[in-house]
């Protein structure tokens, strides 16, 4: 919501705060501040000119040559616009001006004739386009009357503003008008609110006998109220009103609707203005629609409605959807001269889904569908009443139709001092606590240590004692509250899920990967640019009823989507090296559709690229992980048919029956899918069972007493057997006695037969209870060359 500073001023006195304070203040007692916005930033030199002559430039069909009367002096402007005519009152830019975006206008010539300045369109005075009046848009922006000439246009058009973007947050809709926040802010700093007074002075007629009103949907319709003007003249708005609205950010479009706009605004009560000859037997009707109605709204579309949507009628047809938009049929157009001023309640819950069944979101349906206190439909009904005398738009009628039948009351609620200083940590005094709550404009006393709290209908989101607390703690600053520890005898601790978790990361990060964290929503697309198949279980994902768009539509079923395109990013902006690691949740469900909540699976995601990056680096990472965690009877088998890694360069990791993931390099079509121009490693694991597997206890076992026998053996191998197939023979018959195994060569050469290779390790013998002897080993190392040799066909080699 757009604030214009000086609006606030009109009812809070608050010269003596300047901006910056105000906003931090107003931040700090709960109003969101989005930004803070100068209207006359980049504006220098630019006055109100009265144009005295216009002849045709000579040399150009297109230009114009004009003499302008800028207060001190008589200047020639050569210009393209043609909507100017002698006697208009005009924006000018006197030579060495400024306008917004740094454009500096100096003296020159145009096809010969000199220029000394230059008329200024809206766009041009940085007034946004969707704000600008229709009749506005396109040429020099023409002021309505005469002004002081040669006087700054940013106080002749309202320009010299502060104007203030807060969030305002869906519980509290009395914020959503320039009283709320005014009301905010005269809390805030201790001020006194001081309301528009109305007062009409002259009133015609009755408007009983001209018009009247029948509700015949009280569910739907809290109140009605309704006032007449008679003997209107349609025509554009001061420009006062407008300059105010389009501070707001709102468009003006002619007097009368820029008055029910302004009042909406100032007192945050949407109004509507009806054409009262247009409206059959002058009779409103408050109903709902028939089923599969057709209407067609202010915006010229025609829209399909049903049975549940509130209506606005008349005695044959439809006028306009209640609470959203008016219909073409009763719009106000230049010949209207007496008008019904609409000021109305209508439930919160209707207006919602009417406005997102049609998909019509406007400013009165956005502040109907969070609630609107019904007892300001009167007061805004004569405040528009009030501007229309004023501006001598028409008479105003005599009388009010209003239609109320269940009043709404203040509720009353109790609120204890203890309480609320238990709660914030304070020890504020009750009346300090009352003098907060009735500069908020509660009523309240206090009996027997008890606050009777009455609560103004305005504040919606006021319903227990715990949301006095928060005003109380909001006004007298979240910034003043004490800091102290939460009082209890309970302690937070990690489980023991949490402490492995965090171990895992340690040792990541020890070996030079960093942590990131993805979304669990993904693009269904993710699946496709990393090969997975149709058949795959893959597929099997979770779609959300309410996604915030396509790229968020499904859980994720694998974390490898994610990775990459964490990868990809980070490539395209030139990072030249990246490892990096999350640990997160896949989301497999039981069923599709999902009946039961599915299984959420705990799984790391690796990844990197970059310089002296390769497969055995990752193969070294998740090693080094699995070790520590104390997972040791762990093997690495080929894996050739995963779609997503390279054919070749794939591996899995098992643990007896386990799969524990699976690793490899990403295969070039991938890479090639995410814009990545470099080998890619990608591994993922199912920590899951990593947490299940790990020995975390520490068992600490003494230095060896006895020394050791270490024996080099070195063999000859085909080069199709693996390594793990050594090791595990060695392993198998070295009995008690064999302390490690550790491969320290592998060579293929001229003295090696081709299609073989040499394999050489070193194994370390000992035992815990005595000095081994040659004749211990003679037997277990004669056993382990046997072995070799008879299920390996390996060869010592000479």
């Amino acid at each position: 919501m757009f604030v214009p500073l000086k609006w606030i001023k009109d009812y809070v006195n608050i010269e003596d705060i300047n901006i910056e304070v105000l906003c931090d203040a107003l931040v700090m007692s709960g109003s969101k501040v989005e930004a803070v916005k100068y209207l006359g930033e980049g504006i220098e030199n630019v006055v109100v000119g009265k144009i005295l002559e216009v002849c045709k430039h000579p040399d150009a069909d297109k230009l114009f040559v004009t003499k302008v009367d800028v207060g001190t002096e008589t200047i020639q402007i050569v210009t393209g616009a043609n909507n100017i005519r002698e006697g208009q009152y005009v924006p000018i830019v006197l030579a060495g001006g400024l306008l917004p975006g740094g454009n500096r206008i100096e003296k020159g010539k145009l096809r010969g004739i000199e220029s000394d300045g230059m008329m200024c369109s809206a766009k041009e005075l940085n007034i946004p386009d969707k704000v600008i009046p229709v009749d506005q848009k396109d040429g020099i922006f023409i002021l309505d009357q005469e002004y002081p000439l040669g006087k700054d246009i940013k106080d002749v058009m309202g320009l010299n503003e502060h104007v203030i973007e807060f969030e305002i947050t869906p519980n509290r809709p009395d914020c959503l008008s320039i009283l709320g926040m005014a009301r905010e802010v005269a809390a805030t700093f201790n001020k006194t609110l001081k309301y528009p007074e109305i007062v009409i002075k002259q009133e015609v007629d009755d408007i009983h006998s001209i018009a009247s009103v029948d509700v015949r949907n009280k569910e739907l319709c809290v109140r009605y109220v309704a006032r007449a003007v008679k003997d209107v003249k349609i025509g554009p708005s001061p420009l006062w009103l407008q300059t105010r609205l389009m501070a707001a950010g709102m468009r003006p479009i002619n007097n009368m609707v820029d008055v029910t706009n302004y009042v909406m605004l100032e007192v945050g009560q949407p109004m509507h203005a009806f054409d009262l000859d247009m409206v059959e037997k002058r009779l409103i009707i408050v109903n709902t629609a028939k089923e599969d109605e057709m209407f067609t709204t202010l915006d010229g579309v025609t829209r399909k409605l049903d049975d549940k949507t509130l209506m606005i009628c008349d005695g044959n047809k439809s006028v306009g959807i209640a609470g959203v938009m008016g219909g073409e049929n009763s719009e106000i157009v230049e010949k209207s001269t007496t008008i019904l001023l609409e000021s109305a309640n209508f439930y919160s819950d209707n207006i919602r889904k009417t406005s997102k069944k049609l998909g019509l979101r406007t400013e009165a349906s956005s502040r109907y569908e969070k609630g609107i206190d019904p007892n300001i439909c009167l007061y805004a009904v004569n405040r528009a009443c009030q501007l229309i005398e004023e501006l001598e738009i028409g008479k105003v009628v005599k009388g009010t139709i209003d239609i109320y039948p269940k009043t709404g009351e203040k509720r009353v609620v109790e609120v204890r001092p203890d309480r609320v200083n238990a709660l914030l940590g304070t020890d504020i005094e009750p009346e300090e606590i009352l003098n907060i709550l009735r500069r908020l404009e509660i009523e309240v006393e206090c009996r027997n240590d008890i606050i009777e709290a009455r609560v103004p209908t305005f504040r919606l989101d006021l319903l227990e004692e715990i949301d006095f607390v928060e005003e109380v703690a909001r006004i007298y600053g979240f910034d003043n509250l004490p800091i102290t520890l939460p009082k209890g005898n309970t302690q937070g601790l990690r489980t023991n899920g949490q402490i492995i978790e965090d171990y895992a990361k340690n040792i990541l990060t020890n070996v030079g990967l960093n942590e990131i964290l993805t979304y669990s929503f993904v693009s269904p697309k993710g699946l496709n640019k990393i090969g997975v198949s149709e058949e795959s279980i893959m597929r099997r994902a979770i779609r959300l009823i309410n996604p915030l768009g396509e790229e968020t539509s499904t859980m994720r079923t694998t974390m490898m989507p994610n990775m990459l395109e964490v990868l990809a990013r980070n490539y395209n902006r030139n990072v030249e090296n990246v490892k990096a690691f999350e640990i997160g949740r896949i989301f497999i469900p039981y069923e599709i559709p999902v009946v039961r909540l599915p299984i959420e699976r705990h799984t790391l995601s690796l990844g990197m690229y970059g310089d002296k990056v390769d497969f055995y680096v990752l193969k070294g990472v998740i090693e080094t992980l699995l070790r520590k965690m104390g997972i040791k009877d762990f093997e690495f088998l080929s894996e050739k048919n995963h779609s997503t890694f390279h054919p070749g360069r794939c591996a899995s990791v098992i643990n007896g029956n386990h799969l524990l993931g699976v690793f490899g390099e990403v295969n070039p079509d991938v890479c090639e899918s995410y814009g990545i121009d470099t080998r890619v490693y990608l591994g993922e694991m199912d920590f899951n069972i990593i947490m299940q597997l790990a020995k975390m206890d520490k068992v600490y076992k003494g230095l060896a007493k006895y020394p050791a026998i270490i024996r080099d053996i070195a063999m000859v191998v085909k080069d199709e057997i693996f390594v793990k197939q050594i090791e595990d023979i060695i392993k198998k018959n070295g009995q008690n006695l064999l302390e490690s195994v550790e491969l320290f060569d592998v060579y293929k050469g001229k003295q090696i037969q081709q299609g073989h290779k040499s394999v050489a390790y070193t194994l370390t013998y000992r035992a815990e209870d005595r000095t081994l002897t040659d004749e211990d080993l003679h037997g277990i190392h004669g056993k382990i060359l046997k072995e070799l040799n008879e299920k390996l066909g390996a060869v010592l080699r000479e």
